[in-house]
Protein backbone atom coordinates (compact mmCIF):
# COMPACT_ATOMS: atom_id res chain seq x y z
CA UNK A 1 0.00 0.00 0.00
CA UNK A 2 2.80 2.35 1.08
CA UNK A 3 4.65 1.41 -2.25
CA UNK A 4 1.57 2.30 -4.10
CA UNK A 5 1.31 5.39 -2.15
CA UNK A 6 5.08 6.90 -3.24
CA UNK A 7 4.42 5.78 -6.93
CA UNK A 8 1.11 8.33 -7.30
CA UNK A 9 3.26 10.81 -5.41
CA UNK A 10 6.48 10.57 -8.25
CA UNK A 11 3.25 10.64 -11.05
CA UNK A 12 1.97 13.79 -9.08
CA UNK A 13 5.14 14.99 -8.86
CA UNK A 14 6.20 14.45 -12.56
CA UNK A 15 3.24 15.95 -13.80
CA UNK A 16 3.13 19.22 -11.76
CA UNK A 17 6.71 19.48 -13.01
CA UNK A 18 5.82 19.16 -16.77
CA UNK A 19 2.77 21.85 -16.25
CA UNK A 20 5.36 24.24 -15.29
CA UNK A 21 7.73 23.45 -17.89
CA UNK A 22 4.70 24.17 -20.57
CA UNK A 23 3.36 26.95 -18.86
CA UNK A 24 7.58 28.14 -18.51
CA UNK A 25 7.27 27.67 -22.60
CA UNK A 26 4.63 30.42 -23.16
CA UNK A 27 6.64 32.97 -21.65
CA UNK A 28 8.10 35.48 -23.95
CA UNK A 29 11.71 34.04 -25.36
CA UNK A 30 14.51 36.61 -26.14
CA UNK A 31 12.97 36.83 -29.83
CA UNK A 32 9.52 38.25 -27.96
CA UNK A 33 11.51 41.45 -26.53
CA UNK A 34 9.10 44.38 -26.35
CA UNK A 35 10.37 46.36 -29.85
CA UNK A 36 13.26 49.19 -28.94
CA UNK A 37 13.23 53.30 -29.23
CA UNK A 38 13.83 54.19 -32.43
CA UNK A 39 17.54 54.82 -33.18
CA UNK A 40 17.94 52.25 -31.62
CA UNK A 41 17.10 49.13 -33.80
CA UNK A 42 12.98 49.77 -34.47
CA UNK A 43 13.18 51.95 -37.53
CA UNK A 44 9.94 54.50 -38.15
CA UNK A 45 9.05 54.61 -41.67
CA UNK A 46 9.01 57.66 -43.73
CA UNK A 47 7.74 57.61 -46.94
CA UNK A 48 8.57 60.06 -49.78
CA UNK A 49 6.99 60.54 -53.49
CA UNK A 50 9.52 61.78 -55.63
CA UNK A 51 10.52 61.90 -59.23
CA UNK A 52 13.69 59.90 -60.19
CA UNK A 53 16.21 62.37 -60.87
CA UNK A 54 17.45 64.13 -59.17
CA UNK A 55 14.76 64.31 -56.41
CA UNK A 56 15.11 60.66 -55.54
CA UNK A 57 18.67 60.40 -56.37
CA UNK A 58 18.91 62.98 -53.41
CA UNK A 59 16.88 61.37 -50.86
CA UNK A 60 19.04 57.98 -51.31
CA UNK A 61 22.05 59.95 -49.92
CA UNK A 62 19.66 60.68 -46.90
CA UNK A 63 18.67 56.89 -46.02
CA UNK A 64 21.71 56.40 -43.90
CA UNK A 65 21.74 59.71 -41.80
CA UNK A 66 17.80 59.26 -41.15
CA UNK A 67 18.23 55.90 -39.69
CA UNK A 68 20.88 57.06 -37.47
CA UNK A 69 18.10 59.15 -35.96
CA UNK A 70 15.30 56.44 -35.83
CA UNK A 71 13.75 56.50 -39.28
CA UNK A 72 13.53 54.03 -42.61
CA UNK A 73 13.24 56.07 -45.61
CA UNK A 74 11.12 54.80 -48.86
CA UNK A 75 11.20 56.38 -52.02
CA UNK A 76 8.23 56.37 -53.75
CA UNK A 77 9.51 57.25 -57.81
CA UNK A 78 6.96 58.81 -60.18
CA UNK A 79 7.33 60.16 -63.18
CA UNK A 80 4.75 62.96 -63.51
CA UNK A 81 3.63 65.47 -61.74
CA UNK A 82 0.02 64.59 -60.47
CA UNK A 83 0.02 61.48 -58.63
CA UNK A 84 2.93 62.55 -55.73
CA UNK A 85 0.82 65.25 -54.61
CA UNK A 86 -2.57 63.43 -54.47
CA UNK A 87 -0.50 60.62 -52.53
CA UNK A 88 0.20 62.91 -49.65
CA UNK A 89 -2.93 64.83 -49.80
CA UNK A 90 -4.60 61.19 -49.38
CA UNK A 91 -2.33 60.41 -46.82
CA UNK A 92 -0.76 57.31 -48.06
CA UNK A 93 3.06 59.42 -48.35
CA UNK A 94 4.07 61.28 -45.93
CA UNK A 95 6.07 64.14 -47.91
CA UNK A 96 6.98 65.00 -51.41
CA UNK A 97 9.78 66.44 -53.42
CA UNK A 98 9.58 67.06 -57.33
CA UNK A 99 7.76 70.52 -57.50
CA UNK A 100 8.38 74.12 -56.74
CA UNK A 101 6.19 76.35 -54.69
CA UNK A 102 4.21 78.11 -57.76
CA UNK A 103 3.49 75.04 -59.28
CA UNK A 104 2.28 73.70 -55.75
CA UNK A 105 0.36 77.04 -55.32
CA UNK A 106 -1.78 76.07 -58.93
CA UNK A 107 -2.11 72.62 -57.92
CA UNK A 108 -4.26 73.24 -54.62
CA UNK A 109 -6.03 76.20 -56.67
CA UNK A 110 -7.10 74.25 -59.23
CA UNK A 111 -7.46 70.39 -57.10
CA UNK A 112 -8.92 71.94 -53.83
CA UNK A 113 -5.71 70.01 -52.34
CA UNK A 114 -3.93 71.23 -48.67
CA UNK A 115 -0.53 70.94 -49.30
CA UNK A 116 2.17 73.44 -47.93
CA UNK A 117 5.72 73.38 -48.32
CA UNK A 118 8.32 73.04 -45.21
CA UNK A 119 11.54 74.10 -47.13
CA UNK A 120 13.51 74.84 -50.16
CA UNK A 121 15.97 72.20 -51.16
CA UNK A 122 17.35 73.49 -54.82
CA UNK A 123 16.78 75.04 -57.46
CA UNK A 124 16.77 73.72 -61.41
CA UNK A 125 17.62 76.09 -64.12
CA UNK A 126 14.86 75.79 -66.79
CA UNK A 127 17.03 76.07 -70.55
CA UNK A 128 16.32 76.33 -73.81
CA UNK A 129 18.05 73.35 -76.04
CA UNK A 130 18.26 72.31 -79.22
CA UNK A 131 16.49 70.40 -81.54
CA UNK A 132 16.27 70.49 -85.18
CA UNK A 133 18.20 74.19 -85.01
CA UNK A 134 20.78 75.09 -82.59
CA UNK A 135 21.25 78.95 -83.16
CA UNK A 136 18.49 81.33 -81.04
CA UNK A 137 20.38 84.42 -83.35
CA UNK A 138 18.75 82.31 -86.54
CA UNK A 139 15.61 81.19 -85.83
CA UNK A 140 14.25 79.80 -88.98
CA UNK A 141 10.49 81.07 -89.76
CA UNK A 142 7.77 78.87 -88.18
CA UNK A 143 10.41 76.99 -85.99
CA UNK A 144 8.94 74.51 -83.73
CA UNK A 145 9.40 75.45 -79.93
CA UNK A 146 8.23 72.44 -77.39
CA UNK A 147 7.39 73.88 -73.79
CA UNK A 148 5.88 72.34 -70.47
CA UNK A 149 2.04 72.94 -70.55
CA UNK A 150 1.05 73.12 -66.65
CA UNK A 151 0.60 76.80 -65.94
CA UNK A 152 3.56 77.88 -63.90
CA UNK A 153 6.10 76.05 -65.85
CA UNK A 154 4.78 76.79 -69.26
CA UNK A 155 4.80 80.62 -68.48
CA UNK A 156 8.40 80.36 -67.16
CA UNK A 157 9.38 78.76 -70.34
CA UNK A 158 7.79 81.58 -72.40
CA UNK A 159 9.64 84.33 -69.61
CA UNK A 160 12.87 82.63 -70.09
CA UNK A 161 12.11 82.58 -74.52
CA UNK A 162 10.96 86.53 -73.95
CA UNK A 163 14.48 87.07 -72.49
CA UNK A 164 15.99 85.85 -74.94
CA UNK A 165 14.33 87.78 -78.13
CA UNK A 166 12.13 85.00 -79.35
CA UNK A 167 9.08 86.48 -78.55
CA UNK A 168 7.50 89.34 -76.47
CA UNK A 169 4.65 88.78 -73.79
CA UNK A 170 1.55 90.89 -72.79
CA UNK A 171 2.54 93.30 -69.95
CA UNK A 172 1.54 91.91 -66.61
CA UNK A 173 0.96 88.18 -67.88
CA UNK A 174 3.38 87.44 -65.27
CA UNK A 175 3.33 83.43 -63.98
CA UNK A 176 0.15 82.90 -65.83
CA UNK A 177 1.46 83.73 -69.12
CA UNK A 178 0.02 81.12 -72.20
CA UNK A 179 0.86 80.92 -75.80
CA UNK A 180 -2.08 83.31 -76.50
CA UNK A 181 -0.26 86.23 -74.39
CA UNK A 182 2.47 86.62 -77.13
CA UNK A 183 2.24 89.71 -78.25
CA UNK A 184 5.00 89.80 -81.04
CA UNK A 185 6.37 86.84 -82.68
CA UNK A 186 8.68 87.87 -85.13
CA UNK A 187 9.77 84.41 -86.42
CA UNK A 188 6.06 82.92 -86.22
CA UNK A 189 7.32 80.45 -83.90
CA UNK A 190 4.48 77.54 -83.18
CA UNK A 191 4.70 77.15 -79.59
CA UNK A 192 4.08 73.18 -78.90
CA UNK A 193 2.98 72.63 -75.45
CA UNK A 194 3.22 69.14 -74.15
CA UNK A 195 2.77 67.68 -70.47
CA UNK A 196 6.19 68.23 -69.08
CA UNK A 197 7.92 64.88 -69.04
CA UNK A 198 7.46 64.52 -72.97
CA UNK A 199 8.66 67.40 -74.07
CA UNK A 200 12.37 65.93 -74.45
CA UNK A 201 11.05 63.16 -76.51
CA UNK A 202 10.07 65.57 -78.93
CA UNK A 203 13.51 66.91 -79.63
CA UNK A 204 14.20 65.48 -82.61
CA UNK A 205 10.98 66.72 -84.41
CA UNK A 206 10.70 70.34 -82.53
CA UNK A 207 13.50 73.16 -83.20
CA UNK A 208 13.76 73.79 -79.95
CA UNK A 209 12.86 72.09 -76.16
CA UNK A 210 11.84 74.55 -73.19
CA UNK A 211 13.24 71.81 -70.36
CA UNK A 212 12.69 71.62 -66.72
CA UNK A 213 15.84 70.49 -64.96
CA UNK A 214 14.60 67.13 -63.81
CA UNK A 215 13.64 65.97 -67.08
CA UNK A 216 16.57 67.64 -69.18
CA UNK A 217 19.05 65.19 -66.69
CA UNK A 218 17.17 62.48 -67.59
CA UNK A 219 17.41 63.33 -71.19
CA UNK A 220 21.30 63.65 -71.07
CA UNK A 221 21.30 67.24 -71.22
CA UNK A 222 24.35 68.80 -69.35
CA UNK A 223 22.77 72.61 -68.69
CA UNK A 224 26.25 74.22 -68.56
CA UNK A 225 27.16 72.58 -71.57
CA UNK A 226 24.17 72.25 -73.81
CA UNK A 227 21.44 74.83 -73.06
CA UNK A 228 21.25 77.67 -75.67
CA UNK A 229 19.88 79.64 -72.61
CA UNK A 230 19.29 79.26 -68.89
CA UNK A 231 17.80 80.81 -65.87
CA UNK A 232 20.74 81.94 -64.11
CA UNK A 233 21.78 81.11 -60.10
CA UNK A 234 21.60 84.72 -59.09
CA UNK A 235 18.05 85.46 -60.81
CA UNK A 236 14.72 85.90 -58.96
CA UNK A 237 13.74 82.50 -60.65
CA UNK A 238 16.12 80.80 -58.62
CA UNK A 239 14.10 81.81 -55.25
CA UNK A 240 10.63 81.67 -57.07
CA UNK A 241 11.17 78.11 -58.77
CA UNK A 242 13.07 76.41 -55.56
CA UNK A 243 12.01 72.66 -55.32
CA UNK A 244 10.79 71.92 -52.10
CA UNK A 245 9.85 69.67 -49.63
CA UNK A 246 6.14 69.22 -49.31
CA UNK A 247 3.83 67.89 -47.01
CA UNK A 248 0.00 67.66 -46.11
CA UNK A 249 -0.98 70.96 -44.11
CA UNK A 250 -0.72 69.81 -40.25
CA UNK A 251 1.98 67.89 -40.86
CA UNK A 252 4.35 70.74 -40.84
CA UNK A 253 5.60 70.25 -37.19
CA UNK A 254 6.09 66.03 -36.88
CA UNK A 255 8.79 65.03 -36.03
CA UNK A 256 8.93 62.90 -39.87
CA UNK A 257 9.34 66.22 -41.13
CA UNK A 258 11.94 67.91 -39.29
CA UNK A 259 14.08 65.13 -39.90
CA UNK A 260 13.90 65.12 -43.46
CA UNK A 261 14.02 68.89 -43.37
CA UNK A 262 17.29 68.62 -41.29
CA UNK A 263 18.77 65.97 -43.45
CA UNK A 264 18.04 67.40 -46.91
CA UNK A 265 19.52 70.51 -46.30
CA UNK A 266 22.40 69.15 -44.74
CA UNK A 267 26.37 70.32 -46.09
CA UNK A 268 26.52 66.26 -47.51
CA UNK A 269 23.69 66.77 -49.50
CA UNK A 270 24.61 70.24 -50.83
CA UNK A 271 27.86 68.84 -51.60
CA UNK A 272 26.58 65.76 -53.17
CA UNK A 273 24.41 68.53 -55.38
CA UNK A 274 27.74 70.45 -56.06
CA UNK A 275 29.50 67.18 -57.50
CA UNK A 276 27.16 65.38 -58.98
CA UNK A 277 25.15 67.34 -61.19
CA UNK A 278 27.38 70.33 -62.32
CA UNK A 279 25.14 73.19 -62.13
CA UNK A 280 22.12 71.18 -63.44
CA UNK A 281 20.75 71.59 -59.94
CA UNK A 282 22.10 74.04 -57.22
CA UNK A 283 21.38 73.86 -53.58
CA UNK A 284 19.57 76.43 -51.62
CA UNK A 285 21.13 77.89 -48.46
Amino acid sequence: MKKRNRLLLVVLILGLAITAFGCGNNEPGPQAETPQEPGTGDLTKITVAATPVPHAEILVQIKDDLAEKGFELEVIEFSEYVQPNMVVEAGDVDANFFQHKPYLDNFNEERGTNLVSVAAIHFEPLGIYPGKSNDLSNIPDGAAIAVPNDTTNEARALLLLEANGVIRIKEGAGLTATKLDIVENPHNVEIVELEAAQVARVVKETDFVVLNGNYALEAGFNVQTDALAKEEQDSEAAQTYANILCVKKGNEETEKTKALIEALKSDKVKQFIADTYEGGVVAID
